[in-house]
């Protein structure tokens, strides 16, 4: 789909998770449903698990100093006073007056950058195609244009963080009015104020509704793997470094959901902190920066569709922080945060509970306070990246098209579909044996209904990798053709070599295996 314009691609993206099954908008059938918040059918349903198990697997299997753990949803009301959510979890938001739109204030900037830097992309690009030997750092730091475009990024980018970190709203408002920057919908440049909104649910507990009765949804994962800290380094004798991770639902109150599954109120966090002596945190944040990404790319996406972006601002309780960011089909935007958090959490639940949250070293024969590196990945969000690279539109010979969905084959919600080339002389028979064999440890489909060939577009379209047709052939010698979804190949294999074919293909080991 290379020649469609992203945003139009953007809404193919969003028809064809509806229309196959992955993903609906939530409660659809009351006012066509509740803004920003989705549904995951069945075969969504199916690939978010497979992208969760894989995650997990990566993270908790394969490394004997990680483990995992099910924290709740509702916390304790101090933990977020602790954390710094009740006080600082804040976006800043300004309206516009003509489209009466509310906009984050630092999505506005960054995508005014965003725009220079795809100046400098182009510059680059129609460079390298007039030189054969073409170098592209030496191009970018010594063509004028280029240094002047990359000159006022820096000075947005240092305006703009002296302001955040000051807390400057003002003055975040003033970059917006000097960079001259319009509503998208009305073109007008009447803004409002820039002001703080706090992002997270509040309810409450019990039968009687008051202010001591508050509490919270969580807004991330990661406080309740803070406050178990010393329940697994002390059950699961733990020594450092060691890491926590969790899966889990998150909620945030965001005024500016949009982009379908990218940004709702209701998503799913992946997250591992892990605990460091104090001092080798930047060796740790380093590593898992290049172990993340590693894993991103045994996804087979394409690395051009990966960069490192270091934050501006850093939270309040990070002394380094950096986004691996994907190429959605609206730019490259932020998929996973690795952030090196110090000892900030551990010591703000200290203070806050009474309770000591320290490591004895036996090396060095003292108590301290670990600090921490965070990895942290949007499960939507990563869902969203690989349906987006994954969907294509190909031209066949004959001037057909199909549309194929190449999923990372262990990760596609079918391995196989069984067909029965005709629904009679025992073929029907023979592909359900076939089918009720495999399932116990592959997740099949079944379809007898039109030609073999619609058959095959719809498993295209759905992203089941390989497609299993018996004939009457299949009767004879027991073989039966398998087809490649991406290639398309058809070949033929015995059936008691099925099953074999499928786990090297499909497996999550193959993936496994590249980390």
């Amino acid at each position: 789909m290379s020649n469609i314009k992203p945003e139009d691609f953007f809404k193919n993206i969003i028809s064809h998770s509806k229309e196959y099954g992955f993903i609906f908008p939530s409660s659809e059938i009351y006012d066509n449903g509740l803004s920003a918040v989705y549904d995951y059918g069945q075969l969504g349903a199916e690939l978010k698990k497979n992208i969760r198990d894989y995650w997990w697997k990566a993270m908790v299997q394969m490394n004997e100093n990680i483990v995992g753990i099910d924290s709740a949803i509702f916390m304790h009301p101090t933990t977020w006073k602790a954390s710094g959510h009740v006080d600082a979890f804040n976006d800043p938001l300004i309206d516009n007056k003509d489209s009466k739109k509310r906009y984050r204030a630092d999505v506005l900037i960054e995508e005014h950058v965003a725009k220079i830097e795809d100046k400098i992309n182009k510059e680059v690009e129609k460079a390298a195609k007039r030189f054969e030997n073409f170098d592209a750092a030496m191009f970018r730091s010594t063509n004028t244009r280029v240094k002047e475009y990359q000159d006022k990024i820096d000075a947005i980018n240092e305006r703009f963080k002296t302001a955040l970190n000051a807390n400057n709203l003002d003055e975040v408002k003033q970059i917006i009015v000097d960079l001259e920057i319009v509503c998208p919908i009305s073109g007008t440049k009447n803004w409002t104020d820039v002001r703080q909104f706090n992002l997270m649910f509040n309810t409450s507990t019990g039968a009687v509704t008051d202010e001591t009765n508050i509490i919270y949804l969580r807004p991330e994962t990661a406080q309740g793997i803070f406050v178990n800290y010393l329940n697994v380094q002390k059950t699961g004798r733990m020594k450092l470094p060691f890491g926590i991770a969790q899966t889990g639902k998150a909620f945030r109150n965001e005024i500016v959901a949009r982009q379908f599954i990218f940004r709702m109120r209701e998503f799913e966090q992946m997250e591992m902190q892990f605990f460091v002596k104090p001092g080798t945190e930047m060796e740790w944040y380093e590593y898992w920066k290049q172990t993340r990404l590693k894993w991103h790319l045994s996804l087979g996406l394409g690395a051009e569709k990966y960069r490192f972006h270091d934050h501006l601002k850093l939270a309040h309780y990070a002394n380094a922080a950096a986004d691996i960011e994907h190429q959605f089909p609206f730019g490259f935007k932020e998929l996973e945060g690795i952030h090196s958090r110090t000892d900030f959490d551990l010591k703000q639940h200290e203070q806050f509970s009474g309770k000591k949250l320290q490591y004895f070293d036996p090396e060095l024969n003292q108590s301290y306070v670990p600090y921490v590196v965070e990895t942290s990945v949007g499960l939507d969000r990563l869902f969203l990246s690989i349906l987006s690279s994954a969907l294509k539109e190909e031209s066949l010979e004959g001037g057909d098209t199909r549309t194929v969905l190449s999923l990372p084959p262990a990760l596609a919600p079918y391995k196989a579909a069984v067909f029965p080339l005709v629904k009679k002389d025992g073929l029907p028979e023979l592909a359900e044996s076939i089918m009720k064999d495999l399932k116990f440890d592959f997740m099949m489909a079944y379809d007898e209904k039109d030609t073999v060939g619609k058959r095959y577009r719809r498993q295209d379209a759905i992203g089941t990798p390989f497609c299993i047709t018996v004939d009457h052939q299949s009767l004879e010698d027991k073989t039966v053709t398998i087809r490649d979804r991406d290639t398309m190949k058809q070949d033929r294999v015995a059936i008691d070599k099925l099953h074999s074919i499928l786990t090297e293909k499909t497996s999550l080991q193959s993936l496994l295996r590249k980390l």
